[in-house]
């Protein structure tokens, strides 16, 4: 029997990809809120700078009076004066 294509049935049913797959979904707003959906974990946390771990890389934010204002297991919630965002590509 073959396997249905899940790709061709998510494009159909209009799922996000985030939803079905590891990949992080970056929202920000303004200069002052993040949001990372499908996070592994913190590595590092400075009221400067914040290193967040996820299933495809490292998310570095920078900036001034960074705080972590809500975190689940899903997703994290970063407010301050976000001054720069680097991603770090961790797999081929």
């Amino acid at each position: 029997m073959k396997k249905p294509n899940l790709r061709k049935i998510d494009n159909i049913l209009e799922m996000p990809r985030e939803l079905y797959t590891n990949e992080p979904k970056l929202t920000i707003v303004g200069f002052n809120e993040m949001i990372i959906e499908n996070y592994k974990g913190i590595l590092e946390y400075e009221e400067y700078y914040v290193k967040v771990n996820t299933h495809i890389g490292i998310v570095n934010i920078n900036g001034f009076n960074l705080k972590l204002e809500q975190m689940t297991n899903d997703d994290i919630k970063i407010i301050g004066d976000i001054d720069s965002i680097d991603i770090e590509k961790t797999i081929g």
